[in-house]
């Protein structure tokens, strides 16, 4: 596969599987939280998708589209070892959905921090919450779920936290 096709995978991955974890989570009050920013594409698409949940988003800098820049209510920033734990411990409210796309271009170093953030991930997730990923987690007390229709192996990965 060329690097194009890889990158398409990736987002038509992501889309099914946001869309997915929007639907297995409705009806949930729990805020939904964005780890990882970027270009805004992903926040952008929540953004239009969920309504009734207050939405955070988790960045170290702002570097993202202006049309999909978070509001400054919504918008976490610093290191996240430190921004949601504080978050969690303000508000009192774990996630009804997590999204993260945090990788970078090298599988080694995506791979070590996954195992990193895993632990905090699982924390912050409410039962029977979502956790979607753009890089295989590592969880003790989540369901990997079969990936939604129109999301390609190994380009998107969906998490189930048991009710």
């Amino acid at each position: 596969m060329t690097r194009l096709d890889l990158f398409i995978g990736r987002m038509v991955s992501q889309r099914a599987c946001i869309d997915r974890a929007i639907a297995l989570t409705q009806g949930m009050t729990e805020p939904v939280f964005e780890l990882g920013l970027g270009n805004g594409r992903t926040f952008d698409h929540i953004r239009a998708n969920v309504h009734d949940r207050p939405l955070y988003v988790f960045e170290r800098t702002v570097a993202s589209h202006p049309s999909s820049t978070p509001s400054d209510e919504q918008l976490v920033l610093g290191d996240i070892f430190e921004t949601l734990p504080a978050l969690l411990e303000r508000t009192g409210k774990k996630a009804s959905f997590i999204h993260a796309d945090l990788g970078g271009h090298n599988p080694a170093k995506n791979d070590e921090f996954a195992r990193t953030i895993s632990p905090l991930i699982e924390g912050a997730l409410a039962p029977g919450g979502i956790m979607v990923a753009s890089d295989a987690m590592y969880f003790d007390g989540l369901t990997e779920l079969p990936l939604p229709e129109g999301a390609f192996v190994d380009r998107a990965f969906i998490y189930q936290k048991p009710a």
